[in-house]
């Protein structure tokens, strides 16, 4: 019989591309791996929609987020905490 209790909660460190959604950052994620077959280091680019209820990240801030409940359709990624703060001004990205 096993014993109910929490699961360990899966940790992502991605960039915030986008922050102009209310409550709403998009998090850019990126990992590596060996190909199977070939044997080349392949890079993997994945954007994630992630909670952010108190609009604590901006634009090029280094984010850890993990995943929860659905939130809405595509949104089920909650934001944990701004590891490295790397605002961009939205006015000079231009």
């Amino acid at each position: 019989m096993e014993v109910a209790g929490k699961e360990e909660k899966k940790l992502f460190i991605g960039i915030v591309v986008s922050d102009k959604m209310d409550g709403t950052v998009v998090v850019k994620t990126e990992r590596t791996f060996r190909h199977p077959r070939f044997h080349k280091i392949v890079r993997k680019v994945k954007k994630y929609k992630v909670h952010d209820g108190d609009s604590l990240a901006r634009l090029g801030d280094t984010v850890s987020f993990y995943e929860g409940r659905p939130c809405s359709k595509t949104k089920y990624m909650y934001l944990e905490k701004v590891i490295k703060s790397n605002a961009v001004d939205a006015t000079a990205v231009k």
